[in-house]
């Protein structure tokens, strides 16, 4: 495992390089018309969109510090491991990028992730295919691993992370938790390459935090939301635990079957705001798991929704490291 300094470098480099990116991407959106409206709010203020651009700019420079730090001062690094995950992410944010401009076709945006999957899957087959399952250990699935799980597996996170959104720092608060879990979970198995995806990731979505908390001044779109779980799909393969990444997207998961059962809305899912600042299902209807919790509490203001949210991501992600971050209890 990379040393903390190397890490801590990696970390904030993306603060830094997103920090210094959020304003000028906010400023430019703008400009160029690319705003949503903040549905949740009276009003419907008009805020910037496609603010996952800067975390993919603070995720690309940090990696190829990362890389740099390898070549030319030794630092021991998987290259392929990196590049592999790397390419697969900036495929995910082409995407969304596509997406949030143009309003690709629901099957369209469910299909084209395992494209982005392809790097990963040439990865995997010159290498292990093996998946460490909880209570069990390393199981090899072979090239059912290499040709089915890999692809469906940064599929379904790219687009459960997607599903689970909409509401100021959601995205970004259940992303740093998810990547932190993640870079303790490298440490405590010795893998460099996830924890340099995953410190800069977590550095990256820190930094947008400022910006997109509420009262957020950009939103995360589906460049963003897309990235987060291709990410972290892209992090635990290349570290071989992709069952805790499973387990970090159970929330995603419980969102997924509600709108599923409601023929996977478009519209309607966000809250109506009353006068008391709470937030209620949209018609009295629920359409996804953020309104059952809006219905279930009587009304919740948008912080109290997203940071219990995130609450039950730390509890997910206190769970994998259970199962998987041996060393990191005493």
């Amino acid at each position: 495992m990379a040393d903390i300094a190397f890490l801590a470098a990696i970390l904030v480099t993306a603060y830094c390089l997103t920090s210094f990116a959020m304003p000028a991407v906010i400023r430019k959106m703008k400009a160029a018309g690319i705003v949503g409206h903040d549905v949740n709010k009276p009003g419907r203020p008009e805020v910037a969109e496609m603010g996952g651009l800067g975390i993919v700019m603070g995720v690309v420079g940090a990696l190829l510090l990362a890389m740099a730090m390898h070549t030319f001062f030794g630092y021991s690094l998987n290259l392929n491991e990196i590049m592999a995950a790397m390419l697969t992410m900036a495929i995910i944010a082409l995407i969304g990028i596509f997406d949030d401009l143009f309003d690709m076709r629901k099957d369209v945006k469910t299909l084209l992730p395992m494209v982005a999957a392809l790097p990963l899957v040439a990865l995997a087959a010159a290498g292990s295919t093996a998946v460490t399952l909880p209570f069990i250990g390393p199981f090899d699935f072979g090239i059912f691993y290499i040709i089915v799980l890999i692809p469906l597996g940064v599929t379904a996170a790219a687009n459960l992370t997607n599903m689970l959104a909409g509401f100021n720092g959601m995205e970004a608060g259940m992303g740093c938790v998810m990547f932190a879990c993640v870079a303790l979970l490298a440490a405590a198995n010795g893998s460099t390459e996830m924890g340099l995806i995953s410190v800069a990731m977590l550095g990256a979505l820190l930094a947008f935090m400022r910006f997109n908390w509420y009262p957020a001044k950009v939103f995360i779109g589906d460049i963003g939301t897309l990235l987060i779980g291709g990410a972290l799909a892209a992090a635990v393969i290349v570290g071989n635990l992709e069952s805790a990444g499973a387990i970090l997207v159970i929330p995603c998961l419980f969102d997924f079957a509600i709108k599923a059962y409601h023929g996977f809305p478009s519209t309607g899912w966000w809250g109506e705001c009353g006068k008391d600042g709470k937030l209620r299902p949209y018609e009295g209807k629920v359409r996804g798991l953020c309104q059952l919790v809006m219905k279930l509490s009587g009304g919740i203001s948008e912080r109290g929704l997203v940071l219990l949210f995130i609450a039950a991501e730390v509890l997910f992600a206190l769970l994998a490291i259970l199962l998987y971050g041996r060393g990191i209890f005493p």
